[in-house]
């Protein structure tokens, strides 16, 4: 049923997402699937969707209606957060053929297969509206994934769902209770990431650090045990909450082989009044005691942080607070995004909201500290030698690469350099957007 179709992808969202839609992508290809050509019209259309804020809803329809257009008669699945929140509503749109919840997303082909075969019962033309889901406290399976897609470094999903129900956040909801594969099956498959030539893999879920709820094992331990497996060179913690990143993580990470000098910490809010309201389990005491934990064991790390701004309650007396904590913080990067109203979270009982016009506005005084920190954190290592893994280039373009405290660089001007390999250069200046020009060291 599925040998010799073609099929297009969409992706939304988190980088979770985008390792599972890889992983599906391999599987698809191994029972003979062809990723469709750009500008070929495709017989499968999977949209694997998000649903963090209500633009992000908006994004997931969009993509569903436009590839339903442009690929008529083609069998259309939508999977992802979205599609658990929404499964009947979404099986109803034109097109739509499949829909499958979280838990069904480990048997993505087996649904496919079966519904294929049904819309060949179908009059021509005709959409199945199908939808598969299953309550969120039913959701028990850990789907694991690993795959690098058109990338060069490999993403590996370590832990999917989320025990802590902060009270903007739709997660919980969406995936489920907090779970994980095993250590020894996570190293298998970083085993394989080698032997495919492998040289950097980014540890990804929603909550990484919970690491070891369903095992009974620890984040700490998988690390070890992944700093053991030959021939990756380089690995990232995409994201870990401030709580759990602790001193023996820290102290692991400054002596390892082979995790980079790269921590990614949500801190959401830097008004402590704004934490109790998220529900947060810190606050801005821990996070600044563990950005100066960074910074004291791995002085040259970058530290990139995620902002909400807008939140329920935020009044500006608390942004203005938060504004100079984020200022005070010997940090390289924010990633800034505004709170979206979502259904069935505890936020929306939250007196004061914050209108639309106030938040492009607090976005924006954030993001020009982002950039303002950004290169100034870049301009710290300008004249230093650092190892970089190039990654793929659009043709006729330069490779570019990242450092291993994740400066991106610019591949040296008439250097001959190759993607998926490490090379040292010497940073030599900036470019006009804030990337790194190199020379060969």
């Amino acid at each position: 049923m599925l040998k010799n179709k073609t099929a297009a992808y969409h992706t939304l969202g988190c980088k979770l997402n985008f390792a599972e839609t890889s992983s599906l992508r391999d599987q698809l290809e191994r029972a003979g699937v062809r990723t469709a050509a750009k500008g070929e019209r495709a017989d499968i259309c999977i949209v694997n969707t998000c649903s963090v804020t209500d633009v992000a809803d908006a994004k997931c329809r969009q993509a569903i209606h436009r590839l339903t257009r442009e690929h008529p008669g083609a069998y259309v699945v939508v999977m992802g957060c979205y599609a658990q929140l929404q499964a009947g509503q979404i099986a109803a749109f034109p097109g739509v053929d499949l829909v499958l919840g979280q838990e069904q997303k480990g048997d993505v082909l087996r649904y496919m297969e079966q519904g294929m075969a049904q819309k060949l019962t179908l009059a021509k033309g005709d959409a199945c509206h199908q939808a598969f889901a299953v309550p969120t406290a039913d959701i028990r399976t850990f789907v694991p994934s690993c795959s690098c897609g058109d990338r060069t470094r490999y993403f590996l999903k370590v832990q999917d769902g989320c025990n802590y129900y902060c009270t903007y956040c739709t997660i919980p909801i969406a995936r489920g209770r907090s779970r994980n594969g095993s250590i020894a099956s996570l190293v298998e498959q970083a085993q394989q990431v080698a032997e495919q030539g492998g040289r950097e893999i980014v540890i990804t879920g929603v909550n990484t650090g919970d690491f070891g709820r369903t095992t009974g094992e620890s984040f700490i331990n998988l690390l070890r045990a992944l700093d053991g497996v030959q021939g990756i060179e380089r690995y990232r913690i995409s994201s870990i909450e401030p709580n759990l990143l602790t001193d023996e993580i820290l102290d692991f990470c400054a002596a390892s082989r082979a995790f980079m000098p790269h921590f990614h910490l949500p801190l959401q809010c830097g008004s402590d009044a704004v934490l109790r309201l998220m529900h947060r389990h810190y606050d801005t005491a821990l996070f600044a005691s563990k950005v100066e934990a960074i910074r004291r064991r791995l002085p040259d790390a970058f530290i990139g942080v995620d902002v909400i701004v807008g939140m329920r309650g935020e009044e500006d007396a608390y942004f203005e607070e938060s504004y100079r904590f984020i200022e005070s913080l010997d940090i390289s990067q924010l990633h800034v995004f505004a709170y979206s109203e979502r259904p069935g979270t505890k936020a929306l009982s939250i007196p004061h909201r914050v209108d639309a016009a106030t938040k492009h506005a607090r976005s924006q005084r954030l993001l020009a500290l982002s950039e303002q920190k950004r290169r100034a954190f870049y301009a710290r290592f300008v004249g230093t030698s650092r190892p970089v893994l190039w990654e793929h280039a659009r043709e006729g373009e330069p490779l570019q690469g990242f450092t291993d405290n994740y400066l991106r660089c610019v591949q040296p001007e008439g250097v001959a350099v190759a993607d998926n390999t490490i090379s040292t250069v010497t940073l030599s200046g900036l470019t006009e957007n804030g990337e790194c020009l190199t020379t060969k060291a």
